[in-house]
């Protein structure tokens, strides 16, 4: 392990993609020494990214914090994703060595396979929730199923044009208590199970272009409707990215690729 490396730079990788400039974005800072929560939060709003993720050597692996423009946040995937794939890339980590984060919600795991990377995430389920008609007014849609899973809400429709087509109106939304919505279709294609899109303007985040941690829930739920334990996803963003999924006992496996867009030194 190449500690060396780890001195206040900060990177801007796509992730869940094989090429720049697709995926979704998040900005990385690898720290030479932990900083204050406030200093982190201002970067992330300098940043003006869904993700910031944040992240320093400590014993048995690397702290890992991830924070929006506007709040810190408990899981995110692909600026995990992200950052594991910079800690190979820049040589903090042997590509044999598999990253160990340390986080909000215990430790998380990476190995590398070639220029794929997979996650360990936290298996997450859905409960069938009420809605409001004022969220379905704003989404402009007629739900085959609703349901929440850590404070978010799932919401199946009919097809995947229904997805693809959505132009949610955020004002309306923005005037409700959520945190955020994910809506989900069964796919068209054969290249992909499931297709679906993820909404956060509570967080500063209108659309994500590609979430990791909503899979784990996306994950199980397609999981039992499929009756399938390894599926394929694909977040129909403008930006679009896919993600594989592998159900294993508690956990679900995120795999991605991720892309290196540039790299700067901190200033402050």
């Amino acid at each position: 392990m190449n500690n060396a490396m780890m001195n206040n730079v900060l990177y801007l990788v796509d992730a869940f993609t094989d090429k720049p400039f697709s995926g979704n974005p998040a900005s990385v800072c690898l720290l030479s020494e932990p900083r204050e929560a406030e200093w982190m939060q201002q970067v992330a709003f300098e940043m003006n990214l869904s993700e910031t993720a944040f992240i320093v050597k400590q014993d048995d692996g690397f702290q890992l914090r991830w924070f929006t423009p506007k709040i810190e946040v408990d899981i995110c995937g692909h600026a995990t994703l992200a950052g594991a794939h910079l800690l190979w890339e820049t040589g903090v980590l042997n590509p044999r060595e598999t990253a160990r984060f340390h986080t909000r919600r215990g430790v998380l795991t990476a190995v590398k396979h070639d220029e794929f990377i997979e996650m360990g995430f936290p298996a997450m389920y859905s409960r069938p929730e009420e809605f409001s008609p004022e969220l379905l007014n704003a989404f402009k849609i007629n739900p085959y199923y609703v349901g929440k899973f850590d404070e978010k809400l799932l919401i199946q429709v009919a097809n995947e044009q229904i997805v693809r087509n959505l132009e949610p109106d955020f004002v309306k939304l923005k005037q409700l208590d959520e945190r955020a919505v994910v809506v989900t279709a069964e796919s068209d294609s054969e290249d992909y199970d499931f297709i679906s899109r993820y909404f956060a303007p509570w967080v500063g985040v209108n659309e994500d272009p590609v979430t990791g941690s909503s899979h784990c829930c996306l994950a199980t739920f397609w999981a039992r409707q499929l009756e399938k334990e390894e599926l394929k996803g694909y977040q129909a963003s403008p930006r679009g990215g896919f993600i594989t999924m592998k159900i294993e006992g508690d956990k679900v496996i995120l795999g991605g690729q991720a892309v290196t867009v540039f790299k700067g030194n901190l200033l402050v």
